[in-house]
């Protein structure tokens, strides 16, 4: 019995022999109930007992240890994930923050609205943002493959003649495009003859503006160019009145293929002939973008102005940039308010009744087809201001440029011709910018006398400045304008070139509920993405505005 209450007590725990199992005594037994033992036995369980308790101690150590070393194994798990997760974390960070850095900055159009990337800079009134002027480079100078080996002059399909028609800057596009379209059909290009307008009634030759060796030999890996029509072709008048060796029936912006399929079969034929009219017979988005890359390397490399006009302009940018007798920035304002545009607007502007008649009766008199009675053109007139498509005034640039910050003691270099309305029409804008000057006034009489010749130089004289310019303000479209602003762009987008949202400023400025503060945030907010950053193309887009894509690489 005793034994049955020894193993209930303790639990059923083993017992390593039956001899140990009955030498231990019962705990619920009293000592009456011990067997006698002896003195022998007394010490033998006194040296047992230690054993056992520094067993069970040692035993009882060993698992505390087993279970810290448990604990610490599940929080170093915790830490070992807790530390990948940071390092994932802190690996997408810099990710995010190096293609930040390394994105292309590029504004998207969504209707007529652009849209562009955050700058954290403080905006400057007279450069664009550092951050938003790195993202590309000019690349139209390097060769990257090509349409087809040139050439010999053995070898040539046969020779195109062209007449550049137009003011400097249309003539500037036919020559880009004969260059292009003699690249498309491998032929040779008989140096373009600048044809005189009617308007500006000039009788420049290529020669007289552009460097015609450098010309020539700048593209003498793309197209053979010669400086006149080849000696064995003996009836030249025939090349300029015969309507055998004319194509006049090319389409405006033809795409390549028409070239190859319509225009070489007959240049095959007949050796050489004359396309025209030539002014914009040559797509942008319908043939292969080498060929775009040429015309930006035509028009940004190739085409040099003389040297002399090249120094002249230089003179007038020098000294733009000192009239405060210590370097000053300066603005560039092509002012298209001349009688000719003012009548081909068919736009209404503030005049008296008399000057409005005058008008008619001028527009009448160059435009009797769309003028008619011109009972019709009121309605029209008014429709076309509100969707900006009319010249801005002298006193609505005023306005515009004082709300964009532009202080009092700007310095202004006017391009334009004689402006519509004379020294009263010019008044707001002088009074409000008196330090307006134009290069009759920066330069002597003699210093312009040898450019008087030839209108076009004064042309190049006014481009060139424009071209150079810390800002460059444009109030309506044309040919000057969009070759100035794609220019700068092509060198590096840092140059403000400012494009005028001209129907928000009809809008506000025939708001008379407006004030001036609100019209302040307008112009300022709507004019941050339009000068001239970089851009997307779109479908039909003008190459000589926007050279991005394919002139223009990641830098």
């Amino acid at each position: 019995m005793a034994e049955l209450r020894h193993n209930s007590t303790i639990g059923g725990r083993p017992t390593p022999s039956p001899r140990k199992r009955d030498d231990v005594t019962s705990p619920l037994s009293s000592d009456n109930h011990h067997p006698p033992r002896d003195d022998d036995d007394d010490d033998a369980a006194r040296d047992r007992h230690p054993r056992d308790r520094f067993r069970s101690l040692f035993s009882n150590h060993f698992q505390l240890l087993d279970d810290s070393a448990r604990l610490y194994s599940h929080n170093f798990k915790i830490l070992l994930l807790f530390i990948t997760i940071l390092a994932f974390a802190g690996m997408f960070t810099v990710y995010s923050v190096i293609s930040r850095f390394n994105s292309l900055y590029l504004c998207t159009k969504d209707g007529i609205t652009l849209h562009c990337p955050r700058v954290k800079e403080p905006p400057s009134l007279w450069e664009n943002p550092l951050s938003a002027t790195t993202s590309w480079k000019p690349c139209a100078e390097r060769r990257i493959g090509s349409i087809s080996d040139l050439p010999n002059a053995n070898e040539t399909n046969g020779y195109i003649f062209i007449h550049a028609e137009g003011g400097l800057n249309q003539q500037r596009i036919a020559i880009c495009n004969a260059v292009a379209v003699a690249k498309i059909m491998n032929a040779t290009l008989i140096l373009p003859v600048l044809k005189q307008d009617q308007i500006w009634k000039d009788q420049t030759k290529f020669e007289d503006i552009f460097d015609v060796d450098h010309f020539i030999d700048y593209l003498k890996d793309d197209v053979q160019i010669v400086r006149d029509i080849p000696s064995w072709f003996t009836d030249k008048t025939e090349l300029f009145t015969s309507i055998r060796r004319t194509v006049k029936n090319i389409p405006k912006y033809a795409p390549a293929q028409f070239y190859i399929n319509n225009v070489l079969p007959r240049i095959k034929e007949k050796k050489i002939m004359a396309l025209k009219p030539f002014v914009d017979r040559l797509g942008y988005d319908n043939v292969p973008q080498e060929i775009n890359r040429l015309r930006c390397r035509v028009n940004y490399h190739a085409l040099k102005f003389l040297p002399e006009i090249d120094e002249m302009a230089n003179q007038l940018v020098a000294r733009m940039r000192n009239r405060t007798g210590s370097p000053n920035p300066f603005m560039a304002l092509h002012l298209r308010f001349e009688k000719g545009m003012v009548g081909l607007s068919f736009c209404d502007f503030v005049a008296t009744r008399a000057e409005k008649a005058l008008m008619g009766l001028y527009r009448l008199k160059e435009w009797p087809r769309r003028f008619k009675d011109g009972s019709h053109l009121w309605p029209l007139a008014l429709q076309k201001r509100k969707e900006g498509r009319c010249p801005l005034e002298p006193g609505e640039v005023a306005v515009m440029l004082r709300a964009m910050g532009y202080p009092k003691e700007t310095q202004i270099y006017v391009a334009s011709g004689q402006v519509y309305g004379g020294q009263n029409r010019m008044a707001p804008l002088r009074n409000m910018f008196p330090n307006l000057v134009t290069k009759e006034e920066l330069t002597t009489k003699d210093e312009l006398d040898s450019f008087r010749k030839h209108v076009t130089s004064l042309a190049a004289l006014d481009f060139l400045v424009c071209l150079k310019s810390d800002v460059f303000v444009m109030t309506h479209g044309g040919n000057f304008a969009k070759l100035i602003i794609g220019a700068r762009r092509y060198m590096g987008h840092r140059q403000k070139s400012i494009k005028p949202d001209k129907g928000l400023l009809s809008k506000s400025l025939g708001d008379p509920y407006m004030g001036w503060a609100t019209f302040v945030e307008d112009v300022v907010m709507t004019h941050q993405t339009r000068t001239g950053l970089p851009e997307a193309t779109f479908p039909n887009y003008d190459i000589w505005e926007n050279p991005l894509t394919p002139c223009m690489c990641k830098a």
